[in-house]
């Protein structure tokens, strides 16, 4: 039976629903997959609209497809209560405010639009307005530096300011401060309601969190108003909304969705890294370091020759049997294998071509791991292209399930019973998620192994070093 409301989340990317669990995901919105979402228990559903890897124009036009398709199937599914969310990066990539303009203007009007960045569980807080990055200012880590979605200011106001054009002036962008939802959560929220009540054409209105307790006030606000608002946020809001019990399992349990052979072996696992932020290149860097994982590089510089050369598919599919074939091999020495593209950056001649090269790069890695998929027992998918392509592309999938968080903020997703390989466990990897040891304990979690041990022996070159000047599926 439906949940008597719905919360909808369009995801920029895979990896949105990081701190929630028992809902799905869908990669279509065709009536029949939307119509099927719609009718799920779970108050949530998320529609991985991928518009992070799109130019802003098709971006723009993919949010207003999904946004017409609800139109239509809410009514329909006799859903009256909804919010929406605009899922986004909580290092402040992607395309706001073109985003969040268009659902207005499809779905709108509402009170205001929420903007929430803070993601708790990943050490992303707003404080006075300002977004920080495990206390740092998020425009001076290498994520404000980004080639397609860079930005020169942490305080949110002046932020909306810059991404608008100067069209949303950051003097007319409201703030919730931490004071105003602390006092909230002693007073009931009479004064925080009156504030919704009083919103008059759809401000954008800045919050602050530092602590789970003041996006739940907020939360409970929301709810009981009539006023819909808007939410252009990462995932802490989302859960905060939904307000969800526990998952029901733990890391251990979530691991044990691992599939097995007919004699009852656990099948293989392989990891894909297409990230390459410097977080994700240590991580990359530690988990090479156990000995029963093997590393196998694709060369960007090379494939970019490739890709934009004369005769791109033989030359192609020839590397792609090598590379299979060198998998294969590293499976038959009882090694998961590790697939990740050559580290660092290659400078494209524009906006257009890096994305060319990271479609392309992504969908080789979907058709890898794809073609490897039946003889494995999980994925491990870091980088929210590089997922989004596996997924949808790689593995042909309308929807998955998401089960729950193997770590904080690692979203462990089921593919349906009725697909080419039904019940396959993919662990959903953020690329600026963690520390430098997150990607090995997650490894070592689905292998059943002590997540907090160090490698017992056995090491390989740093995956960064000689290749500073390649690129990846991923925005830096």
């Amino acid at each position: 039976m439906a949940a008597p409301f719905k919360i909808l989340v369009i995801d920029d990317d895979p990896t949105g629903s990081q701190t929630v669990h028992s809902c799905p995901l869908l990669l279509r919105w065709d009536p029949a997959t939307l119509a099927a979402g719609l009718e799920h228990p779970s108050p949530l559903l998320f529609l991985l609209a991928n518009t992070r890897a799109l130019a802003p124009q098709v971006a723009a036009e993919r949010v207003r497809q999904i946004c017409r398709a609800l139109a239509v199937a809410l009514p329909a599914a006799g859903i009256a209560r909804w919010w929406v969310v605009s899922r986004g990066d909580s290092t402040l990539r992607g395309h706001f405010p073109l985003e969040v303009d268009v659902i207005s203007a499809e779905l709108g009007p509402f009170a205001a639009t929420l903007l929430i960045p803070a993601f708790l569980e990943g050490g992303r807080t707003t404080v006075g307005g300002v977004h920080l990055l495990h206390g740092q200012p998020v425009h001076e880590t290498p994520f404000g530096r980004d080639g397609l979605f860079g930005y020169g200011t942490s305080h949110l106001p002046a932020w909306v300011e810059e991404k608008s054009g100067g069209r949303l002036p950051a003097q007319q962008v409201q703030h919730l401060d931490v004071a105003e939802l602390d006092r909230a959560a002693t007073d009931g929220g009479r004064a925080l309601a009156a504030r919704l009540a009083a919103w008059q054409n759809q401000p954008v209105v800045a919050v602050d969190a530092q602590r789970p307790q003041q996006l739940a006030t907020l939360a409970a606000v929301v709810r009981a108003s009539s006023r819909p608002v808007l939410a252009q946020s990462a995932a802490s809001w989302i859960q905060a909304l939904a307000a969800l019990p526990p998952q029901p399992r733990d890391a251990a349990g979530l691991a044990q969705w691992r599939r097995r052979g007919l004699g009852g072996e656990p099948l293989p696992g392989l990891v894909l890294v297409g990230s390459h932020v410097p977080l994700a290149d240590a991580q990359l860097e530690q988990l090479l370091r156990e000995p029963g994982c093997a590393g196998l590089e694709l060369p960007v510089a090379r494939l970019a020759r490739v890709l934009e050369g004369p005769l791109p598919e033989p030359l192609l599919a020839s590397l792609e049997q090598e590379w299979q074939l060198q998998l294969q091999a590293l499976l038959a020495q009882g090694r998961t294998p590790v697939l990740f593209t050559s580290r660092g950056e290659l400078r494209c001649g524009s906006a257009a071509e890096r994305r060319r090269l990271g479609d392309g790069l992504a969908a080789l890695m979907a058709r890898l791991a794809a073609a490897l998929a039946p003889q494995l027992g999980y994925l491990i998918s870091k980088g929210g292209i590089t997922t989004h392509t596996l997924l949808a592309d790689g593995l042909g999938l309308a929807a998955v399930e998401l089960q729950g968080q193997l770590l904080p903020g690692l979203s462990l997703v089921l593919t349906p019973a009725e697909a080419v390989v039904p019940q396959l466990p993919v662990l959903t990897f953020p690329g600026n998620l963690g520390d430098g040891a997150t990607l090995r304990r997650a490894w070592r979690c689905m292998e059943g192994l002590d997540p907090q041990a160090e490698p017992d022996g056995g090491s390989q070159p740093d995956p960064s070093a000689g290749a500073r000047r390649s690129a990846s599926s991923e925005p830096p």
